[in-house]
């Protein structure tokens, strides 16, 4: 097994990972510069060795289209989640400039330095999905996109949209 494909294998495990059904709608954009959030790192649960990251396109960043940071929606509810200068692949197909989309649910950024974990809160789109219709109980959440490679593990640097808050009623 070469080292590449023992790694895949790893993240994967790691990372608990499921590919949900792909949908067929395109990425949307917008030109707002997207800003870091002030969030404090997910706790380590275990102590996982740093694997290798794939570095960023340039330029590349991501962001929620809709919801509106602030609105209140029904659920379910679409989420459609946007992208510039970076592909958006299904998880475990390498390519140049790649990536999909995992959404984060209220949580904080997880460590950068092994797979995003999977869970009701951090949630993979390695089908290559660009968007979701999201069904959440009433009460206040935050959104934000973080794209992983094709092992689910952020970028160097990592490419993450601001937070948005939406209330469910």
């Amino acid at each position: 097994m070469s080292f590449r494909h023992g790694a895949w294998v790893a993240a994967l495990m790691l990372a608990g990972c499921s590919a949900p059904e792909p949908t067929d709608a395109p990425a949307a954009h917008d030109t707002s510069e997207p800003t870091a959030p002030a969030q404090a790192a997910a706790p380590e649960t275990a102590a996982a060795p740093a694997l290798p990251r794939t570095a960023a396109p340039e330029g590349a960043r991501a962001f929620i289209v809709e919801p509106a940071d602030g609105a209140t929606v029904s659920s379910p509810f679409k989420v459609v989640f946007g992208s510039e200068n970076i592909q958006v692949m299904k998880a475990g197909e390498e390519a140049p400039d790649s990536g999909h989309h995992h959404l984060l649910v209220n949580a904080p950024l997880p460590d950068f330095s092994v797979p995003i974990p999977n869970s009701d809160q951090y949630r993979h789109f390695g089908g290559a999905q660009t968007e979701v219709e999201l069904e959440l109980e009433a009460g206040t959440y935050t959104l934000q996109l973080l794209f992983g490679d094709h092992f689910h593990i952020p970028h160097e640097p990592p490419i993450y949209s601001d937070v948005v808050t939406v209330t469910v009623e």
